[in-house]
């Protein structure tokens, strides 16, 4: 599999000339090459993981491309065919087998309603776990895509994460809050949290990609 960071939360993975898509979000750009788009994973409701116009991009390009939501998408994104999932559901999409994780966002303030969110595993190797810090149960972690930033985001707690998830590979993503030096300073602290367990830490800028 090859994985592609786009900006913030959005990645693309590519499998066997099939292509899968998740969180295309508000501070993303428009993704081309869809033409072999079997599916869309939103975490998610919050527009920095998914907007109308992204999903409107998309359907245009990939007419009936299938998108994977919480039920809380479903109804933010009223008009779309959404498919909800949960924790504990499988999918298999094209290339793609697709576990879910999770239930709820990270608590950003006490304020503020807890969403859902799921995690997603793809073909038993790569997870991403959206905007929480869910360790995917059972899981030997491959590569783990590891929150950067965020509100509800401390570095510390995104360290004791990845210390818990033990990946082989692991790089940073939701970043797009983050200043430049904000960014490499918190990549840093991640590298050392993969390096403890033997894993390799990657930085990847938006378009470069990892192979695993």
């Amino acid at each position: 599999m090859r994985v592609t960071k786009f900006e913030h939360a959005a990645l693309r993975i590519d499998e066997s000339g099939d292509t899968l898509l998740i969180d295309p979000g508000s501070f993303t750009s428009p993704i081309d090459d869809l033409s072999g788009l079997v599916a869309v994973v939103i975490t998610h409701e919050h527009p920095d993981h998914w907007t109308p116009e992204h999903l409107d991009r998309i359907l245009r390009a990939a007419p009936g491309t299938p998108i994977f939501a919480p039920s809380g998408v479903a109804r933010a994104a009223e008009g779309y065919e959404i498919t909800v999932v949960a924790p504990g559901d499988t999918v298999q999409a094209g290339a793609f087998a697709l576990r879910f994780f999770g239930g709820l966002h990270a608590v950003i303030h006490s304020s503020l309603p807890v969403v859902e969110n799921v995690g997603v595993l793809v073909n038993d190797e790569f997870y991403y776990p959206g905007d929480s810090y869910t360790v995917p149960a059972g899981v030997e972690v491959g590569t783990l895509a590891a929150p950067l930033g965020a509100p509800w985001l401390k570095v510390g707690d995104a360290m004791d994460y990845v210390l818990e998830v033990k990946p082989q590979r692991a790089f940073g993503t939701h970043d797009m809050t983050l200043s430049i030096a904000g960014k490499n300073m918190h990549r840093q602290r991640l590298q050392w949290a993969t390096e403890q367990n033997g894993g390799e830490f990657f930085v990847l800028e938006p378009g470069e990609s990892l192979d695993i």
